[in-house]
């Protein structure tokens, strides 16, 4: 009897910080809705359902546990992608007729999902664009929560109402990511699998 070995997709690591970040995005979006409820910035507020704290204490001190599971994990997930080089291998180089193509072949369905080890055009480019939100995301959200000790990067970002805006933005960027992500997902199922046991 032949056995044939599956290639792996994807390293144990790569599963873990997936997962992990995940969960804290979890956390720091439901919880963030709560915070942005008690002070909103436009003429809307989420639906007390689907946050998480119960109230403004509550969901700030979630918000915050949220914070060090989302920075740690995804400093680490930043720091092995560059030194193990897959940084590089995945994402670069970056090609916008190709995004045009591969764009325009997702939109028809016709664009191939053969190989998962390798990315095309458009993951390519959704990955990056939430990498930099992302790291957009916890600069602005320093700016809200330690102010005081970081004058440069207020300054930066254009004061403190304006961080705000920063990171809701940012926020919104994400969640449009994790909605077309998971539809993604759905449409090529064997990409969970993948996710899960590595191959």
């Amino acid at each position: 009897m032949i056995t044939v070995k599956q290639t792996l997709i994807h390293p144990l690591w790569l599963r873990l910080t997936h997962w992990l970040n995940a969960l804290a995005m979890l956390i720091m979006v439901t919880s963030g809705w709560r915070i942005y409820n008690a002070s909103p910035l436009f003429n809307f507020s989420f639906i007390n359902e689907l946050t998480l704290g119960g109230w403004l204490g509550g969901a700030l001190q979630w918000h915050f546990a949220g914070m060090w599971l989302f920075g740690i994990n995804g400093l680490c997930y930043l720091l092995i992608n560059l030194f193990s080089g897959r940084f590089k291998r995945q994402f670069w180089p970056l090609s916008p007729r190709q995004f045009v193509v591969d764009l325009w072949a997702a939109l028809c369905g016709k664009l191939s999902h053969t190989d998962l080890r390798h990315y095309n055009m458009v993951q390519r480019v959704a990955y990056v664009v939430a990498i930099v939100v992302s790291v957009l995301m916890v600069l602005s959200g320093l700016v809200l929560w330690k102010s005081v000790q970081f004058p440069l990067l207020r300054t930066l970002l254009g004061g403190y109402d304006a961080a705000r805006y920063v990171h809701f933005f940012a926020m919104t960027a994400l969640v449009g990511f994790v909605v077309i992500h998971l539809v993604m997902v759905a449409l090529v199922p064997r990409t969970l699998l993948a996710m899960l046991r590595g191959r």
